[in-house]
């Protein structure tokens, strides 16, 4: 017997934390938001209508593109530009940004250079991690994560972390992240071997830029939790473009993925833009 079904095009999960930086989860799925906490341990039933929207637009579309995008969605928005992923390529200032004024709202705006443990230590950017817990930061499924820098726009940013990026990781390994029992690091203690390995790139960024571009931070890491029950041993990963659907106990969810039985997992954001009825069964 079904308790409850909702139907239409879901969205990458809304993430926050409560007092003790557990993570909580919300779906988009047309007009509701699903408390997917409340779901876990419970069985669950995904069907996919094999109709695809693009996130921005509406327009119905036969692929999705960079998560949720239509194909001429892709190919003009800012948002959907090569800088986004490598914002070391910002051509803002060289006047031939798609969308001046979205460049402005997001992109020459500050950013944090944080490092993150999502299985091993890695380094990244984010808009917001002054005051808490930022949502790429659970995104990426990070268990810790230390703001290092405050940066004055995002393309510096990027150039920025492309310097410590030649001495540490900046991807995450999504399978290692799933598996838990994630060794917890010296956070500190990897900023300043880090900073001393980049010293000589940083000082000539700062050069470059002016020394309020860059501003150092001595603030805390935070430890993060996630819902969960239990963790895949051999990752099954679910693709609803072939299986249309699925169905189990939800385990638990990390990053944007939910952990269902059988070592089955889901990256929910992959699938922004898809029409989806979920159950609770």
């Amino acid at each position: 017997m079904r308790n409850f079904v909702y139907h239409g095009t879901v969205n990458k999960m809304k993430v926050g934390v409560d007092a003790n930086n557990k993570v909580e989860y919300q779906l988009p799925i047309g007009d509701e938001l699903v408390n997917m906490n409340a779901l876990i341990g419970t069985s669950i039933e995904v069907e996919f209508s094999n109709v695809i929207q693009c996130v921005h637009c509406e327009r119905v579309t036969k692929k999705s593109f960079n998560q949720g995008y239509c194909y001429p969605c892709l190919m003009r928005l800012a948002q959907c530009d090569t800088c986004i992923i490598k914002p070391e390529l910002c051509h803002y200032h060289a006047g031939t940004c798609r969308e001046p004024e979205w460049g402005e709202t997001h992109c020459l705006q500050p950013h944090f250079v944080y490092l993150a443990n999502t299985g091993a230590a890695k380094v990244g950017i984010t808009r917001h991690a002054s005051d808490g817990v930022s949502s790429r930061w659970i995104d990426q499924g990070a268990s810790q994560a230390l703001a290092i820098f405050r940066v004055g726009e995002r393309k510096l940013s990027g150039l920025v972390e492309t310097t410590l990026a030649k001495h540490i990781a900046d991807k995450t390994n999504w399978r290692t992240m799933l598996k838990g029992n994630i060794t917890a690091i010296d956070l500190q203690e990897k900023r300043d071997e880090l900073l001393e390995l980049a010293k000589p790139e940083l000082d000539a960024l700062t050069q470059e830029y002016g020394l309020q571009a860059i501003s150092p931070l001595d603030i805390e890491p935070v430890d993060i939790e996630y819902p969960v029950l239990q963790y895949p041993q051999k990752i099954k990963s679910i693709n609803l473009d072939k299986e249309l659907g699925f169905s189990g106990v939800l385990n638990g969810i990390k990053g944007q993925y939910l952990l269902l039985d059988s070592d089955r997992v889901i990256n929910i954001r992959k699938y922004s833009g898809y029409q989806l009825s979920l159950a609770s069964i």
